[in-house]
């Protein structure tokens, strides 16, 4: 599974990075009863013993779809049962249940809209069947069997996603991962409707005004990796390669997708996975689809891959980035295929290894087998800052965390489960060695197949591999939470090194410290170059450790102890080497090193080290020199956080602002006419230009642009970007622009469209507007889609709308309470991230604490999400408070 980044009020301040949890934790249940708790969840115990009793699963599923609000099934489950001796449950959520038999005898129907309870007399030692024969109402948030009809043309689209626990929305179930089994399905749809899943069909029959198609029988598959996705999807195939390729999405936004760029990404990844595993891919085909309403960016169901369409849709040519981004999700999903499909995890504290792989897999296999060779600097930038800010937060958590319930299954999935884990993994290959940690890869594929494993089997297959016990790497790094820093302590005479030792901390709350190899290179300033001198590999432990290789060498200009970023750990630069730093960054030839030097003086901006004045003054004079595409989203993005947290500092019109305004926005308008004949390099500079501006001849310039009166060398202003520019005029309160959203509705009324109409309504400084607009976020029964109140949540309060957003504040917080208990989890994660409210001042510091002391019934992950608000405004004060300028 992808993830996707929740938006926040003040985009650019914090990244939480963090899913949130379901509401009604799960009772601790009667550690001696197999009886199970009233609940929608399913505990860690009680699933134990459920898979102690039970083998040998296999369904058969017959599912009528016609396009309206509910479905139909009848579920056939087989099963071999060792102990009678309770009854048994069977999961099916918020169904209508008709009839229920027990090896072919009609029972009373006892279900609580949970489970089903089959009683203990109607089942027997060896082989079971149970029928159930129920109908349910589509589902409308991202779980389940979710339906969506396009508002273009009035279609009706079916896709499941199942993750951690949600096919007992579609079908009567087992729901857990331990419990593999063999799926066999026929489903009856409208003639015009493509029906795909896990195996190719097999034949599809007429039937009056529906086809019905049939399915082979699928491999052993955990429930959450089986699928079923269903409409009048545009497909696409490619059968050039080993495997049958297909990619599918709604017929409006086909012209928006490019099957070229899926189909080479997806040959060269399973290319690249043959070989690196060396076991072949497991399934017969590979399916691909773009699906709306999606609640994360991508889901690895077993050969019928579900993609977000808002992470992949593109009105025009793709970027540079969107185009490594579609690569490198590909890749991850893919990668899940072996690792999670055909080897699953026993339970729901295996997730972070199953995505920490995938991560460390999709970087590694795009930046091989694709023309993005560059994957880990992307990494570095962006999945693995976020994994160290994750992990300085009041709510980090170590990798391995126990999971007491399907309700906890998601509290810890985040970027210290996906990036954090990566660098782990990546760690080891340096350990290691990567043939090693390659072929203990191949040993657990091979031995666990078609199997459920635990952590303690990867580990044992990677240490066998290496003839290494990994336990204390273990401990150090999965059981434990925390980020360490590392600093260089050298001393010089007579322009050589004397003495030199990497001196290791750990954070008072989290003491660890790490076993860790990474570089330590050493830089000398020549002429206005800094340039590499060398570079020695270290293992260090403990408080401190000698590095005598490097005793007389030459002194150096500047020191970085991570160079290639081998490891996970904060990188402390002595006073000389940030001095150089500050003055010498972009004289680095190495696109890396760069990055990593850039990134560490933002490190200290954000620690209140250095000021932030300070650090966009170092920033504007040195980004336009900034040649990697990358490295300049990385700086670009560092100086909108930057200027975000300025705008919260001063009122709008302070001559301070007013002039880092002037700055950026002439300095991305000229950067965005300069390189015409760099297309992503210029893209990137109008991207910024737009989010820059905000006077009223800098919005005039927007909207002659919209207009065509204003032109840019080669830049094509296509549908996203005019959506854009139309929410940034709406964001200022441009005259006129009301008019703009419903002229550009009539031109352009797809989903994605209407959701940027709603994005750019909601964001115009207006006090009557967001009442409006927070009174439809908060009503249970709002007659708007998730999906349209979530585009809602994130456009409310902008950095510099902090008047507007104290306004309603108060009742926000204190509401939080009640919404948390009436919402869906789906709706509280992106709630709680987008409308606690921070002010960044010393009275709303406390009353955030006070919220946090007060509302002890939240859920995990709203409080979680409390929690985190009330650190980053204690981090914005302290910014404020270091600022030069007052």
């Amino acid at each position: 599974m992808q993830p996707t980044i929740p938006l926040l009020i003040a985009s650019s301040i914090a990244l939480t990075g963090c899913l949130n949890t379901p509401q009604n934790q799960q009772q601790t249940a009667d550690t001696n009863s197999q009886v199970r708790e009233q609940t929608p969840y399913l505990s860690q115990e009680q699933a134990a013993k459920r898979s102690a009793r039970l083998s040998n699963v296999a369904y058969r599923l017959n599912f009528k779809l016609d396009g309206s609000d509910s479905f139909s099934n009848t579920t056939n489950v087989r099963f071999n049962l060792n102990d009678i001796s309770n009854d048994l449950t069977l999961d099916l959520k918020d169904a209508e249940v008709k009839s229920v038999k027990i090896n072919g005898k009609s029972v009373t129907i006892n279900y609580n809209k949970w489970f089903i309870t089959l009683a203990k007399e109607d089942l027997r030692i060896g082989r079971n069947e149970v029928d159930v024969e129920f109908t349910r109402k589509h589902s409308t948030n991202g779980e389940g069997l979710h339906r969506m009809q396009d508002p273009v043309d009035g279609k009706v689209y079916l896709y499941s996603h199942f993750e951690p626990a949600a096919a007992q929305q579609m079908f009567a179930v087992f729901d857990q991962p331990d419990l593999k089994a063999n799926y066999q399905m026929t489903v009856s749809a409208p003639k015009d409707w493509h029906v795909f899943s896990a195996m190719k069909e097999t034949s599809v029959d007429s039937k009056g005004d529906f086809n019905v198609w049939h399915f082979d029988n699928t491999l052993k598959l955990s429930p959450y990796n089986f699928s079923l996705h269903a409409g009048p999807y545009h497909m696409w195939s490619d059968n050039s390669g080993k495997y049958p390729l297909r990619l599918f999405a709604r017929e409006s936004v086909a012209k928006q997708v490019s099957p070229e760029d899926w189909f080479k990404y997806t040959k060269q990844g399973l290319e690249f996975f043959n070989s690196y595993y060396g076991v072949d891919y497991p399934f017969r085909k590979y399916d691909q689809v773009l699906v709306p309403d999606f609640l994360y960016g991508a889901m690895e169901n077993a050969a019928a891959i579900t993609f977000a369409e808002r992470g992949f849709l593109t009105n025009g040519e793709m970027t540079k980035s969107q185009e490594q981004r579609l690569a490198s999700v590909i890749m991850h999903e893919m990668a899940h295929q072996w690792f999670g499909n055909l080897v699953t995890m026993k339970w729901w504290n295996g997730l972070w290894l199953n995505e920490s792989f995938a991560s460390f897999m999709a970087t590694t296999a795009t930046a091989n087998a694709t023309e993005f060779t560059d994957a880990w600097q992307s990494f570095y930038a962006g999945g693995k800052q976020a994994a160290y800010r994750q992990d300085q937060q009041v709510t980090t958590h170590p990798i391995e965390v126990p999971i007491p319930s399907s309700a906890n299954a998601f509290d810890n999935i985040d970027a210290i489960t996906y990036s954090k884990g990566q660098s782990v993994l990546k760690q080891l290959t340096h350990l290691l060695g990567e043939e090693t940690f390659r072929k203990g890869i191949h040993n657990y594929l091979s031995h666990y197949a078609y199997q459920n494993a635990e952590l303690k089997d990867f580990i044992t297959s990677l240490g066998d591999a290496a003839g290494r016990d990994l336990n204390e790497f273990s401990q150090q790094w999965l059981y434990k939470a925390g980020v360490n820093t590392i600093t260089a302590n050298y001393q010089c005479e007579g322009g050589k090194i004397t003495s030199f030792a990497l001196e290791q901390s750990a954070d008072a709350k989290f003491p660890t410290l790490r076993e860790q190899r990474v570089q330590v290179a050493l830089y000398q300033n020549k002429g206005d170059q800094l340039t590499f001198e060398s570079a020695v590999p270290v293992t260090y432990q403990g408080e401190s450790t000698q590095v005598s290789e490097l005793v007389g060498k030459s002194c150096p200009d500047l020191v970085y102890p991570n160079y290639q970023d081998w490891g996970f750990v904060k990188v402390n630069l002595d006073e000389r080497s940030f001095a150089t730093a500050k003055s010498a960054l972009s004289s680095v030839e190495d696109n890396l090193q760069r990055s990593m030097l850039w990134q560490s003086l933002w490190d200290s901006a954000r620690d209140g080290n250095l000021p932030m004045n300070e650090y966009l003054d170092i920033a504007i004079a040195n980004v336009a020199k900034e040649t990697d595409y990358t490295i300049l989203g990385q700086v670009l993005s560092q100086i909108a956080a930057a200027r975000s947290y300025l705008s919260i500092f001063f009122p709008q019109g302070h001559s301070f602002l007013a002039k880092v305004n002037k700055t950026l926005s002439a300095l991305t308008w000229q950067e965005a006419n300069a390189n015409s004949d760099k297309k992503n390099m210029q893209r990137r500079w109008f991207s910024f230009y737009r989010s820059f501006a905000n006077t009223p001849d800098e919005l005039t310039r927007l909207a002659k642009i919209l207009d065509g009166s204003v032109t840019i060398e080669n830049l094509t202003i296509n549908q996203d970007l005019r959506w854009s520019i139309i929410g940034q005029l709406s964001r200022y309160n441009y005259q006129g622009s009301d008019a703009l959203i419903d002229a550009e509705l009539t031109n352009d009324n797809s989903d994605s469209g209407q959701k940027s109409a709603i994005s750019a309504r909601v964001i115009r400084p207006d006090a009557k507007v967001k009442a409006k607009w927070l009174a439809k976020i908060q009503d249970k029964n709002s007659d708007l889609p998730f999906s349209k109140l979530r585009t809602a949540m994130g456009s409310m309060y902008p950095s510099e709308q902090l008047v507007l957003s104290e306004k309603t504040a108060e009742q926000r917080l204190a509401s939080l309470t009640a919404i948390d208990k009436a919402s869906e989890h789906t709706f509280m994660r992106s709630y709680a991230n987008t409308l606690i409210p921070r002010a960044c001042n010393a009275a709303s510091v406390e009353r955030l604490a006070q919220a946090i002391k007060q509302q002890t019934s939240l859920s995990a992950g709203t409080k979680r999400a409390l929690l985190v608000t009330h650190q980053a405004d204690e981090r914005c004060v302290n910014i404020r408070n270091n600022l030069t300028i007052k």
